[in-house]
C-alpha cells in the first residue's frame, strides 16, 4: 500500500475531521473493493466556508478552493473508514456547482478537486469525472463533491 498520509504531510496538507451528515445518510459506505462517499460540502471545523451561488455571489476562483475543501472532506471520510493508505485508484469525482443564470463555468470549478487528487496520488488520481451546474445545494453551499474510490 501507499504511504497516502506522507504524501499529504509532504504537501503540507491535513486531513479534517469527518464532517457530521446533515440529513439521514453516512459519510461513506463500502462494498466489495471501492467507497463511495456522500456529497462533501466545503465544511471547515463544522462551518461552511461560503454561501452563494457561483457566477454571483461566489467568484469562480473562490469557488475552485471550495471544490478543493470539498475533496479534503471526502477523503477524511474514506479515511475515517478504511484509512486512506488504502486507496488505489481515485475512480470517478462528481462534482455540483449552485450556479448563477449563464453561469458555464463548472468544470474549471470542479478542478479544485480534481487537481489535489492529482497532487496527491499522482497518476492514481487520474478519475473519470462529471462537473454539473445545478440551482441550489444543501444549507446554500457553492460547491459539492462526491468520490468513488478503488481500495486494496
Amino acid at each position: 500500500m501507499a504511504d497516502w498520509k506522507q504524501r499529504l504531510a509532504e504537501l503540507g496538507l491535513k486531513l479534517p475531521v469527518v464532517a457530521a451528515p446533515v440529513a439521514a445518510y453516512v459519510p461513506a459506505v463500502r462494498t466489495g473493493s471501492h467507497v463511495f462517499t456522500s456529497g462533501q460540502l466545503p465544511f471547515v471545523d463544522g462551518s461552511l466556508a461560503a454561501t452563494g451561488k457561483v457566477g454571483a455571489e461566489v467568484g469562480p476562483e473562490e469557488a475552485k478552493e471550495h471544490a478543493r475543501l470539498c475533496a479534503l472532506n471526502a477523503l477524511a471520510a474514506v479515511d475515517a473508514l478504511v484509512g486512506i493508505d488504502s486507496v488505489v485508484k481515485i475512480v470517478k469525482v462528481t462534482g455540483y456547482v449552485a450556479s448563477a443564470e449563464g453561469f458555464t463555468g463548472q468544470p474549471a470549478v470542479i478542478n479544485g478537486a480534481s487537481e489535489l487528487f492529482g497532487e496527491i496520488f499522482g497518476e492514481a488520481g487520474a478519475h473519470a469525472r462529471a462537473a454539473v451546474g445545478v440551482a441550489e445545494l444543501p444549507l446554500g453551499a457553492p460547491v459539492e463533491v462526491d468520490l468513488i474510490v478503488e481500495i486494496a
